[in-house]
């Protein structure tokens, strides 16, 4: 049974073009297996979430991340009587934006774009699932439902613009100009779950990668906030367990340490606000999906942790100067010659009207590259990597 709150598919604003129903699966169904059918999701297989995507056949992709992502959302909407189906489609969609290398990719292209625009990976899923994704016959993008448009776009809360101008990413303002999706208002609580999802996957995943990437010590975790007590009682339980089951149980009591914080913290802002319908959720001032303030402040200091550690390790950062400088290599490239880009590119850059329009172009097709097409492009247009080590082991970029 759905709550009173909950997104009902049979309320659903609808699609931008008109379509007829299927027979057998909701609109929020259909909506998720879309996403899953997408090129843009296919390329997440290799697609950074910290670690190149050749460093290591265990680390997270963000493909991985992203089914990570999916499987905690469901269950969160499950245990809070939301609706699974949207809830899934905005948490597998969430990531469709990111370029190749992660944010660090992400920060390069922001740079360069920041003269006509600006990029913003959540814009550019919106862009991608809108726009980008063409293979229907009869519209661009999966013409996905508006409450799954509306979670992708902000999930993370209202999207206010730019603090300075007000300014939104272009990516969002020219498809909230002809489909109103809301924008200064909080989405659905099966975003709410999606993004928190997000925070619970990441947290936990990435103490698991940095482990097996060796840039601190499973004693180092166990001095942590809410860590020490998870192997503490991993520790009482399992006295002589050995080092990798011991690290491993530990993280696994962490991650469902968070997941019965945010249902417990949840239920109590549900219970408070009493919401009778979705609109209520919009439009209640806050996200009614949240952490404890203890949990919360804990979370903080284990991010800081991971922040110094692994996203700022000296080998890490290493390898995000390479990325960065492939990055600000190739885009100068294709502006200047548009015409390496692909041949179904040709005739958008031919209609381009202006260099603001030819630059989003170049973003919108550097931003959909996988990090071993980006390599492997800059090798041939550029030149600075050696094709053997793109296949057989780690990257080594000239100097």
């Amino acid at each position: 049974m759905l709550a009173s709150f909950a997104s009902d598919p049979a309320r659903s604003k609808g699609r931008l073009y008109a379509e007829e129903e299927s027979a057998h699966r909701s609109p929020f169904q259909r909506d998720r297996d879309r996403i899953i059918h997408a090129s843009a999701f296919r390329r997440l297989k290799h697609k950074t979430q910290v670690f190149i995507e050749h460093e290591g056949d265990y680390f997270r992709t963000r493909l991985t991340h992203s089914i990570e992502v999916a499987q905690v959302a469901r269950t969160l909407a499950g245990t809070l009587g939301l609706n699974q189906e949207l809830t899934e489609a905005v948490a597998l969609a969430h990531d469709l934006g990111h370029t190749p290398f992660g944010h660090t990719g992400e920060d390069a292209l922001a740079a360069l774009m920041a003269p006509y625009g600006g990029f913003n990976h959540n814009a550019q899923a919106l862009r991608i699932v809108t726009n980008l994704e063409r293979h229907y016959a009869e519209f661009d993008g999966l013409n996905l439902t508006w409450e799954s448009l509306e979670g992708i776009a902000k999930h993370n809360g209202p999207v206010t613009g730019d603090p300075e101008t007000g300014e939104l990413p272009y990516a969002l303002a020219e498809y909230n100009a002809r489909h109103d999706l809301e924008l200064d208002t909080y989405a659905s609580a099966e975003a709410q779950v999606a993004a928190l999802s997000d925070d619970i996957a990441y947290n936990s995943h990435d103490l698991h990668d940095g482990l097996r990437a060796e840039l601190f010590s499973t004693d180092e975790l166990a001095e942590l906030p809410l860590l020490d007590d998870c192997f503490a009682r991993v520790d009482a339980k399992y006295p002589d367990l050995n080092y990798y089951r011991r690290r491993h149980e530990a993280l696994r009591r962490f991650f469902g340490v968070l997941v019965e914080d945010v249902i417990a913290q949840s239920n109590l802002l549900l219970a408070e606000i009493n919401p009778k319908s979705v609109e209520d959720i919009r439009a209640a001032g806050q996200p009614m999906i949240q952490f404890s303030d203890p949990v919360w402040r804990d979370l903080k200091v284990i991010r800081k942790f991971l922040f110094v550690r692994m996203y700022r390790a000296p080998s890490v950062v290493r390898m995000r100067e390479k990325v960065t400088r492939m990055i600000d290599e190739l885009f100068p490239l294709f502006m200047a010659q548009p015409d390496l880009l692909p041949k179904q590119w040709r005739k958008e850059i031919a209609e381009a009207k202006d260099e603001t329009t030819l630059a989003r172009i170049v973003a919108d097709y550097i931003s959909g590259m996988t990090d071993r097409f980006a390599i492997q492009e800059h090798q041939r247009l550029i030149g600075g990597v050696k094709p053997d080590n793109i296949v057989t082991g780690r990257v080594k970029l000239k100097d």
